[in-house]
């Protein structure tokens, strides 16, 4: 199904259910049915509103085809560029709530196979992401880093906030594999390294309680950069949880405090991870669909320097402007990946939630 049958489809689904919730509001109700139905409402509307922007600027881009006026293909350009990010919007809106909906989300990059070139590797990934975080309007801090000595990360994990921020991001997750020559090889052969991503969502400390006892913290001395401050006082944190051997460390803080707080948010990241990756598998063998699982085992793209390339396995789509692709610009790909991965959500929810109006109706 292409995009523009998607976009009708939701705008005929969000005009019968903004005129059923109407219908709903007029009566006497509860307060909690008031809030309920008003917030329905809400969404919807937003909806609507998306879908009839995205059919608007896909009657313009017709219109500029047919009168091909002096430079209109760059005009074209633009309204395709913009369409796109509607399209995306309207997505990330419709899809079910999910683990990520509302949090900010913790990046987590680690060098893998390859050494030092796996490492430089890491490096590149992230700077990959940070450009990708800024021109989608994200913000982005380094919680921890373990940089080596050519300049790559054995690990670096990145708190990330914004809108819908892991409905994007969370298709990052596997192991990325790079093809090229590394700068440490003299005879000029391509080598293949990898890097692991992992995209957890933030939560708080009622979504995963941890016990106190069952956790045990060291400080020891921040190294890198930070001056006399840093490397002569205890200020970074080492958490270990016990039951799972997950080790958290920071050391980006001055305040032993603070890094303590940081540390203490990305375990209960990664306990809430590993407790939904226990909850996917008792359950996919019923689900058709592994786009998005998150799985770090999953081999999920190839960046190939050789022939400037950049190929997604799960989709089977290659892009052949590797070096846009580093420089932050993904949306080709996530796009991509959300609409395979939600297509069938969606004929899920629009079937039902008709369904469901002509019975309540």
């Amino acid at each position: 199904m292409e995009n523009l049958d998607i976009v009708i489809q939701i705008k005929n689904w969000s005009n019968e259910a903004i005129k059923n919730l109407e219908k709903k509001l007029m009566v006497p109700l509860s307060p909690e049915e008031i809030k309920k139905y008003s917030e329905e409402y809400s969404k919807m509307k937003e909806i609507n509103t998306l879908a009839n922007k995205y059919l608007e600027l896909e009657d313009e881009i017709q219109l500029w085809k047919e009168e091909m006026p002096e430079n209109f293909e760059i005009e074209v350009e633009k309204l395709e560029k913009e369409k796109e990010n509607v399209m995306q919007e309207l997505i990330s809106i419709v899809i079910p709530e999910n683990e990520y909906s509302g949090k900010n989300v913790y990046l987590e990059i680690r060098a893998g196979t390859g050494g030092e070139e796996a490492a430089l590797f890491a490096a590149d990934l992230l700077r990959m992401y940070l450009r990708y975080v800024e021109k989608k309007g994200f913000k982005a801090e380094i919680i921890d880093e373990n940089k080596t000595d050519l300049g790559g990360y054995k690990e670096v994990i990145v708190r990330i906030k914004g809108k819908n921020v892991g409905n994007y991001l969370k298709y990052e997750s596997g192991v990325h594999r790079v093809q090229r020559v590394p700068t440490t090889e003299s005879g000029g052969r391509v080598h293949t390294s990898t890097a692991t991503v992992a995209v957890l969502p933030e939560v708080s400390s009622v979504d995963i309680e941890i016990n106190p006892s069952e956790i045990r913290i060291d400080t020891y001395r921040a190294s890198g950069a930070g001056g006399q401050y840093v490397n002569k006082t205890e200020s970074a944190v080492r958490i270990t949880h016990i039951p799972t051997g997950i080790v958290v460390t920071c050391q980006t803080e001055r305040s032993q405090l603070q890094n303590k707080e940081q540390a203490m948010n990305v375990l209960r990241a990664r306990l809430f991870k590993l407790k939904l990756e226990e909850q996917a598998r008792k359950i996919s063998a019923n689900r058709k669909s592994q786009i998005g699982t998150g799985e770090r085992s999953e081999k999920i793209r190839t960046y190939n320097f050789p022939q400037n390339r950049v190929t997604d396995h799960r989709i089977n789509y290659t892009s052949y402007n590797l070096q846009a692709v580093l420089d932050g610009e993904l949306d080709e790909f996530i796009t991509r990946l959300m609409r395979i991965d939600m297509l069938e959500q969606l004929e899920n929810i629009i079937k039902g939630g008709v369904k469901n109006e002509h019975k309540n109706s």
